[in-house]
């Protein structure tokens, strides 16, 4: 469950109103201290064993699996969303002749590898538009063939929150024969997810948004058939018997179980791993659906006082409750969010939108910040 009081567990301040978890989360008082504690030993590297470089990572391994209702053996440790997205464009069949299927402004780490990739192969780079009712699954489902070998979405729309249907567009992909790769950064963590059900080949995340947790560290579930594919480089860790160091001139053709295959060579982070495992126990703990309850009761708040001036937003049925986004068209200025965080609101600008995006350290007064702050930065520009 939430705890009471949940702010006292970041270090934010009573007179800012963060509400960009989107851009990067604040760190958890005890995710700083156990980066602080891992500091500290890397001064000490003779007390750093060999077992160490495993065993934090199995624990984060483990942690990630039970966070997206998969398994450990199905999860690698990447450093960003762009790694493992170019993991999955070295393991998915792509025909000249077919398709990759995108999201019109879909956030570019999941848009440059599939348009290298159809450019080596001959393929064509399919973009959705933006549908103006904003149901993104009823467009994506509309654009899936049986010429689709790719569909690379995300959980939710990066700039105003809106939301796919993971599950019904997975099992339309499975129909068309279709790779199914989901970059869930800004969902994992905040909503809840089953790999289980929606089932893509490739779900990737990187930490430091919803997951709590550092700049630089990332995970990736990868499906069953896909366990025994191509790692896009080749280190040492990844290879079986890694654990013995005597023998790692032993050259090998094996590699670790499961999708370790697909680890980054440097997995072993002694500073930011233990963060991250930090971070993705206190979610568990919580439970995911606790923080996208409370996240959502923000942003509902957020809809019905925008509502009230005049101020267009995804409807609750179409977005994911953690993230709601505000059109304030044309004459919004353009150093709206500077002039916002130079009061002490932190929020983002992202396409045409403002996107807002609570966490459990925010409350409703920090919703009435930023209104109050708006109310006064934009007098006179509200629609009639």
């Amino acid at each position: 469950m939430i705890p009471d009081n949940a702010r006292r567990l970041f270090e934010v301040p009573d007179d800012i109103a963060y509400l960009n978890c989107s851009y990067m989360s604040p760190q958890l008082r005890p995710v700083r201290e156990a980066g602080e504690r891992a500091l500290a030993q890397c001064s000490r590297p003779w007390e750093i064993p060999p077992a160490a470089f495993f065993e934090e990572v199995e624990k984060s391994r483990d942690l990630f699996a039970r966070l997206v209702g998969g398994e450990a053996d199905g999860v690698a440790l990447i450093p960003s969303v762009s790694y493992g997205i170019a993991v999955a464009a070295a393991n998915v069949p792509v025909e000249k002749g077919s398709s990759i299927v995108v999201l019109e402004g879909q956030f570019p780490s999941n848009v440059y590898p599939w348009r290298e990739l159809a450019g080596e192969r001959g393929a064509k780079l399919v973009t959705v538009p933006r549908p103006p009712d904003h149901d993104w699954t009823g467009a994506v489902l509309a654009a899936l063939d049986t010429g689709v070998a790719v569909v690379a979405v995300p959980n939710c729309h990066w700039t105003d929150g809106s939301l796919l249907d993971l599950v019904a567009i997975g099992e339309r992909a499975r129909e068309v024969g279709a790779a199914f790769v989901v970059d869930a950064i800004q969902s994992l963590g905040a909503h809840p997810f089953d790999v289980t059900g929606a089932r893509p080949d490739f779900l990737v995340a990187a930490a430091y948004k919803w997951l709590l947790g550092p700049y630089g560290v990332g995970f990736m579930h990868v499906r069953g058939d896909h366990r025994n594919g191509r790692p896009i480089e080749h280190n040492w860790i990844n290879r079986a018997g890694s654990e013995k160091f005597s023998d790692l001139s032993e050259y090998t053709s094996d590699f670790q179980p499961g999708a370790r295959r697909y680890d980054v060579g440097e997995r072993s982070n002694f500073i930011l791993l233990p963060m991250a495992t930090e971070a993705l126990r206190h979610i568990l703990d919580w439970g995911v659906e606790n923080i996208s309850e409370t996240a959502g009761k923000l942003t509902d708040l957020i809809e019905e006082e925008a509502g009230k001036r005049g101020i267009e937003t995804v409807p609750k049925e179409r977005r994911c409750r953690h993230v709601i986004g505000l059109g304030l068209g044309p004459d919004a200025p353009e150093d709206l969010a500077a002039r916002l965080a130079a009061e002490g609101v932190f929020v983002s600008v992202r396409g045409g939108s403002i996107r807002v995006s609570p966490h459990i350290y925010n409350d409703e007064r920090d919703v009435a910040r930023l209104f109050e702050v708006l109310d006064r930065t934009l007098s006179g520009t509200y629609p009639a």
